[in-house]
């Protein structure tokens, strides 16, 4: 008499919810605006922080998304 092997069983998949997403989409959301701000708007006039430290920091990163700093 031969056996055959038993299927694996599959875990069944659960949904989220949209209340349970909801806070960490606006969490994520606030936080690619502020680092939109930082790499897109962080110097001259509108610059929340002096100096050039932040500018320094996303100098590449600004270039890369196409933003003209000089």
């Amino acid at each position: 008499m031969a056996r055959t092997a038993a299927a694996p069983a599959v875990p069944a998949i659960t949904p989220i919810s949209g209340k349970a997403i909801a806070p960490w989409a606006v969490f994520f959301g606030i936080l690619m605006l502020v680092l939109l701000y930082f790499v897109g708007a962080e110097q001259g006039a509108t610059a929340v922080i002096s100096g050039e430290g932040v500018h320094e920091w996303v100098h590449d990163g600004r270039h890369l998304l196409g933003f003209p700093c000089h």
